[in-house]
């Protein structure tokens, strides 16, 4: 059966005539470096939207049709993102999600959409990312080299490592053209202090060489002289190779043993192969050991995939699929991990944050979210699986088959957190010192008093990342002598701090010594933001807008 990588190999296990090897595990055949001893993730970079300003103008990899927006009859999904932390969104033609909210998608032609991601990569020890560069030559060439781009400002902005990794999928000239795109564009990427050297060399991956399907029909031939010329070139040359690469059998066509051979590391694919612990023990038993044993003997590095599990056909076992390849990898001795995929959100098998619950899934579309096993994970959960795996391949925690990572970072709860806490804040002005920063500054008696006798006046913070926020306390001195007062205030929230909506009207709210000085206002929900602004525009007590305390929870 012709193999691709959105090829579900079931029949794997059934149809091989494997046998059980052991072996020790074996060091590594180069040092640590960016690839050697660290934990890489693959990045496809793949989304676009139309009204991105993108030279693509279409819903690139969201829809089957880009000229149309995503919807349930016209989508290119298997998993649904979480869009809480990205501040452009691109609205859908599918339903709101489950709690109200609209479905909306990501651009990875906004540079902040690259960040984010780039900044989860650092923050949960995702080491290395593989941009992914099919064919560039056609239509979507110029988006590639925008997001390249970006992702090198992003690496370079939060000290990720990052590589080119080519796929040959339906390249035709790939032999000629590979050549040409390294030396005319890729190759100036690797003056960045960020992009991957291993043993010196800066690193460079082609994924597809010998796979038995019609969309990678090349020779051994033409694959040799590839790998020979990148070589040449003075790069460490990664192969993303077949899973049987070793006995060239099932998804790998014969005669390419040589050419696998003259990697500087092997990276076979895994997506599709397993999807439970068992097949997961099988492999580590019956190809992993293997093929390490033979990465060992011809001083090739080893780089097995481990993925989170196709959520869409609930692989995932909440976190326990994934862990027991962590594991395995891990007893084994292999030389580094890629992690297939961060942001594959085509094939379900994305890191990235997901929804954990059907309130931030389209309704109705039958996208499943994290908790589809009746467990409920936080939609960091795999990306917090990965940082703890990646801990245990480095020697960090002890190898352990129970895995470390909770589902949710608490089994109680959440308890609302002041996400305006320290935050910075803006305002329309101020009367004396009494500026803007002292609202979030948590003492009580310390206050923002606006310029005086000169209605609407404002004050905003920046949360810092798109939240949700559900409702705030707005408190004035607790000293008896800020005697009762109305003041009139309105609530806008807003995603860049320029644009903002008014989500609760002007409304009077009564401080009183009294009852603490302070007020609740609840927000509406479906309410997403990083920038939050409160408009005054009266006030009984005295002309200006006063706040001594302003917590926003969520």
């Amino acid at each position: 059966m012709p193999l691709s990588r959105r090829t579900f190999f079931g029949s794997a296990l059934a149809a091989s005539a494997l046998t059980t090897t052991t072996s020790t595990p074996a060091g590594a055949a180069s040092p640590p470096g960016d690839v050697v001893g660290k934990i890489t993730v693959g990045y496809q970079g793949w989304f676009a939207a139309r009204g991105d300003n993108s030279p693509i103008n279409g819903w690139w990899h969201w829809s089957d049709n880009w000229g149309q927006p995503p919807s349930p009859t016209n989508h290119a999904l298997m998993a649904w993102p979480d869009m809480t932390d990205y501040a452009t969104r691109y609205p859908t033609a599918f339903g709101a999600l489950g709690d109200g909210r609209p479905a909306t998608v990501f651009s990875n032609h906004d540079y902040q959409t690259v960040d984010v991601h780039f900044r989860w990569m650092r923050e949960y020890g995702c080491d290395t990312a593989a941009l992914q560069r099919f064919n560039p030559n056609g239509g979507e060439g110029p988006i590639r080299d925008a997001v390249t781009a970006h992702v090198r400002r992003a690496a370079e902005a939060h000290g990720v490592k990052f590589y080119l990794m080519y796929d040959v999928t339906n390249w035709t000239a790939m032999q000629s053209e590979i050549k040409a795109d390294w030396l005319d564009k890729m190759r100036a990427h690797t003056a960045s202090p960020m992009y991957a050297r291993q043993n010196g060399k800066p690193v460079v991956c082609v994924w597809g060489f010998g796979f038995n399907d019609p969309g990678r029909p090349f020779t051994p031939q033409q694959c040799q002289d590839v790998v020979d010329w990148f070589k040449g070139q003075g790069v460490y040359l990664i192969g993303g190779v077949p899973t049987h690469w070793r006995r060239e059998i099932e998804d790998s066509r014969p005669g390419f043993g040589g050419v696998y051979r003259s990697f500087d590391m092997i990276s076979p694919w895994m997506v599709g192969r397993i999807g439970t612990v068992t097949d997961a023990d099988h492999f580590h038993a019956n190809v992993n050991s293997p093929d390490l044993a033979e990465c060992a003997r011809l001083g090739i590095d080893y780089q097995p995939c481990v993925l989170p599990g196709d959520l869409s056909r609930r692989h995932r076992a909440h976190g326990d699929f994934m862990w027991r390849q962590f594991y395995n990898m891990a007893r084994l001795g292999v030389q580094g991990v890629y992690i297939s995929m961060f942001d594959e959100y085509n094939e379900a098998n994305q890191i990235a944050k997901t929804p954990e619950t059907q309130a931030g899934i389209p309704a109705g579309s039958g996208f499943l979210a994290l908790d589809e096993d009746g467990t409920r994970c936080s939609s960091d959960y795999y990306l917090r699986l990965t940082g703890d795996g990646g801990r245990m391949l480095k020697g960090a925690i002890a190898l352990t088959p129970v895995r470390p990572t909770k589902p949710m970072l608490s089994d109680t709860p959440p308890v609302d957190r002041d996400l305006a806490a320290g935050r910075p804040t803006t305002q329309s002005g101020q009367t004396q010192h009494y500026g803007s920063h002292f609202a979030v500054d948590a003492d009580p008696h310390s206050y923002w008093e606006s310029v005086n006798g000169a209605f609407p006046q404002w004050i905003g913070v920046d949360l810092g990342t798109v939240a949700a926020p559900r409702r705030m306390v707005l408190s004035l001195p607790p000293n008896p002598a800020w005697g009762r007062r109305t003041q009139t205030i309105a609530v806008e929230a807003g995603v860049d701090g320029s644009a903002f909506t008014t989500v609760v009207g002007a409304t009077g709210y009564v401080f009183d010594p009294a009852t603490g000085n302070a007020v609740t206002v609840a927000l509406p929900a479906g309410v997403s933001a990083r920038h939050v602004r409160l408009r005054f525009s009266g006030n009984t007590g005295w002309p200006a807008g006063q706040l001594a305390r302003w917590q926003v929870y969520g």
